[in-house]
């Protein structure tokens, strides 16, 4: 069995590191691997292509701004996407996360319907069945029948899209809809939470189709629990509580989707009873936040990551919308209980007992369970053992390779 996963970046990012340890897998159980993506550095690796340059992906974006159709374009680039494809002969390719302006969705998925290539597509965002929105928030005009814009123009297309002068979400939701159209009995699509399966079968573009939940996974050498006694003293007193946020944008716009506003809020809220608030996330230099609040800056290094879960109290996740969130499987890993709004998947992916979610905005629903979790004894070994049985790589690699075998019989 050979598999070919197409993915937008490669060993960076949360899905560049799945698909890396998809691909490690397989090798190692010896199933033939491939993998092609298009942004990012070239990486010198056998069996791994990089199939757009940078700057034919800056153009195709430019382009995208100014004719306001985000999927199209990509000539080149997907002309030797497909060209690899047909070379290497797959039994199955596995579309992973594919925007990037390094490709043309519309036209790649009509060429894997039309030679009935066995497809798997997995879910990490919803802009394969919206046609358009990473991210859709509080609008469902892409679940109705007619689709996006036939009855309103998308209020958010600008921010969605980046287009300079046009709302074509309508054509987007038409060509990503016609171009999944009787692709069925060659198709598995999975999601990445219980959250992003349901909504996936609500829509029109992806309704009707074959659909699975598998979690992310994570590097359980990396993410686990650490005795971090000595980082812990470098920034709380024994008396003091640590409430760890990570995002890879902090900021205090109260409208941005990773919703550091309110962590810096609660920080004002909480900071007479001796809680530290540590942020992991880049952020302006000129940034003004409470006294009580650490800013780490993004921490590249994943370890390090580990440590600051680990010599955490609690970790909050205040994000509007998140299909899956990683911060909440790596804090769970590490052994630390999260706290925070309900975004959607987190609730449904989080480990029962060692999480507790709110409604959306209500700071103070959000302040007592913080103040409630920190005042119970947690086993951090005991959470952290839990967690990776769950979200380990190698129980992702399991339920892929299972996928791979079932469509591969078909």
């Amino acid at each position: 069995m050979k598999i070919i996963q197409v993915n937008c970046v490669y060993k960076k990012g949360s899905t560049g590191k799945i698909v890396a340890d998809i691909h490690t897998e397989l090798i190692k159980r010896g199933i033939e691997s491939v993998v092609c993506y298009g942004r990012g550095a070239k990486i010198q690796e056998e069996n791994v292509y990089k199939t757009c340059g940078e700057l034919y992906s800056h153009a195709n974006h430019f382009m995208a701004n100014a004719t306001g159709i985000m999927y199209g374009g990509c000539s080149l680039s997907t002309s030797k996407l497909i060209q690899i494809i047909k070379r290497e002969n797959p039994d199955v390719v596995h579309l992973q996360c594919i925007n990037g302006y390094f490709v043309n969705i519309y036209k790649l998925v009509e060429w894997l319907k039309a030679t009935r290539i066995r497809t798997v597509l997995t879910l990490h965002a919803e802009f394969m069945y919206t046609g358009g929105c990473g991210y859709s928030i509080d609008c469902n005009q892409w679940s109705t029948r007619e689709g996006c814009g036939h009855s309103m123009s998308c209020p958010r297309w600008r921010a969605e899209t980046g287009s300079w002068f046009f709302d074509r979400t309508s054509t987007m939701w038409k060509r990503m809809k016609t171009a999944f159209e009787g692709f069925n009995d060659k198709l598995i699509v999975t999601s990445v939470s219980p959250w992003l399966m349901k909504r996936a079968q609500q829509s029109p573009i992806l309704g009707g189709k074959d659909h699975r939940v598998i979690l992310n996974g994570l590097d359980p050498d990396v993410f686990h629990f650490r005795n971090c006694k000595k980082l812990r003293r470098k920034y709380a007193s024994d008396s003091e509580k640590v409430l760890f946020h990570a995002s890879p944008n902090f900021n205090l716009d109260s409208n941005h989707i990773k919703g550091g506003y309110y962590v810096n809020e609660l920080a004002k809220r909480v900071k007479d009873k001796n809680i530290k608030v540590i942020v992991a996330g880049s952020h302006k230099d000129d940034i003004e936040v409470s006294e009580n609040v650490i800013l780490l800056g993004r921490i590249q290094d994943q370890k390090k990551l580990a440590e600051y879960y680990s010599m955490a109290d609690l970790t909050i996740l205040t994000s509007k919308k998140e299909t899956f969130s990683m911060v909440t499987a790596e804090t769970l890993s590490c052994g630390t209980p999260i706290v925070g709004f309900m975004a959607g998947g987190p609730e449904q992916i989080a480990l029962e007992g060692y999480s507790h979610f709110v409604e959306y905005g209500n700071m103070d629903a959000l302040e007592d369970v913080v103040i409630r979790m920190f005042d119970m004894e947690w086993d951090k070994v005991s959470i952290s053992k839990k967690a990776i049985s769950k979200y380990g790589k190698d129980v992702m690699c399991d339920s892929y390779i299972e996928i791979y075998k079932e469509i591969w019989g078909r």
